[in-house]
């Protein structure tokens, strides 16, 4: 379904190119030949999966904000971007709380510079605004959320990106609808995979607890989410990206998550990562308190498996074992990034060989 040839050449510009995610799928296009360029703050976390890879010495990686207009104008201008993939975020709901303004300001004034710095670029062909599945006004209802259903989401970041969201529409109708450009955003659930060493998250928590040989303490163990390998979206977004630079008719919003049965607990989750780091590994119930966070979330991927034929290729229990196997390399002082590009090679299997012949 993604066609990692396509992007073989291809300039192509990613803002948060420094976290979790923009790590990922910077290594992912590195690899499939595509000129990439990386616009984002110094790595958030100490030891980040950026650092661990040493991927600024393969690829152009600029540090900058988000909210620096007149920089991300000056880096558009020099790269001259064919595709845009704008994952730059304050991602974290709790520290959201803390931080409301800063929150605001990075993803609702961030979407506007990448926006504009899109509309001054007719360079830019294919543009993609990652959002998150928390921008819906969460009913807590057991079935999931459409692209049709109402954005509003409630706490500073889901807010935020809701924000984020109808940004990107206003351009559109604005402007983009005028121009040679196809856009798209993509609503994505929670992520897993080997490098997240986010503070508030519960895999990394996992990890870190496993690694220190501690009980895993769980915050909220009855909290429903959609849980996927972090390569499930990326695939997902770089096939939009190309779809729509080929042809525009497929612009528009669209929901990337797991099917229905991986859409688990954190209490089921946690049961998962103890199986398969073994070794004795248990977790405890700890309710905690804190800011409000939804308790029932999940999306419905019916236009993106209709509209593309696109299906998950990694279920939440893979997903876990792939975590667990980069962790444990990265423990015992392995080589990471062998173990990354392997998941890779394994998650695209004939679309990555082809991609390098």
């Amino acid at each position: 379904m993604t066609d990692l040839k396509f992007f073989q050449n291809k300039n192509v510009l990613i803002t948060g190119h420094t976290g979790f995610k923009g790590t990922w799928l910077a290594r992912i296009l590195l690899n499939a030949g595509a000129n990439v360029t990386g616009y984002a703050l110094e790595p958030p976390t100490s030891p980040s999966l950026f650092g661990l890879m040493h991927l600024d010495q393969e690829m152009h990686s600029v540090i900058g904000d988000i909210r620096d207009l007149s920089h991300l104008k000056q880096v558009f201008e020099e790269v001259q971007p064919e595709i845009v993939l704008h994952l730059a975020a304050q991602p974290i709901v709790r520290d959201s709380y803390k931080d409301p303004v800063y929150t605001y300001e990075t993803n609702v004034m961030g979407t506007v510079n990448i926006c504009e710095c899109v509309r001054l670029n007719p360079c830019v062909k294919s543009f993609l605004n990652v959002t998150t599945d928390k921008v819906y006004h969460n009913r807590e209802w057991e079935w999931g959320y459409r692209e049709t259903d109402p954005l509003d989401g409630y706490d500073p970041y889901s807010n935020s990106k809701s924000c984020s969201e109808l940004v990107t529409h206003s351009y559109i109708h604005s402007f983009f609808d005028e121009m040679e450009v196809a856009v798209s955003t993509a609503r994505a659930g929670n992520v897993i995979g080997g490098g997240d060493f986010a503070n508030d998250r519960i895999v990394p928590d996992c990890i870190r607890a496993a690694a220190k040989k501690e009980p895993i303490i769980v915050r909220n163990p009855h909290s429903t989410r959609p849980y996927q390998h972090v390569l499930e979206p990326l695939a997902a977004y770089l096939m939009i990206a190309q779809k729509q630079y080929e042809d525009p008719k497929y612009a528009g919003f669209y929901n990337v998550g797991p099917d229905d049965c991986d859409c688990v607990t954190t209490g089921e989750l946690v049961d998962l990562f103890c199986n398969a780091w073994g070794e004795g590994q248990t977790w405890e119930n700890k309710f905690v308190g804190g800011p409000h966070e939804a308790n029932f979330l999940k999306l419905d991927c019916s236009k993106l498996k209709t509209v593309f034929g696109w299906s998950p290729v990694w279920h939440v229990d893979t997903a876990i074992e792939k975590t667990v196997e980069w962790a444990k390399v990265f423990v015992n002082e392995g080589n990471v990034t062998e173990c990354v590009d392997r998941q890779i090679r394994e998650f695209f299997g004939g679309a990555y060989a082809d991609s390098n012949k």
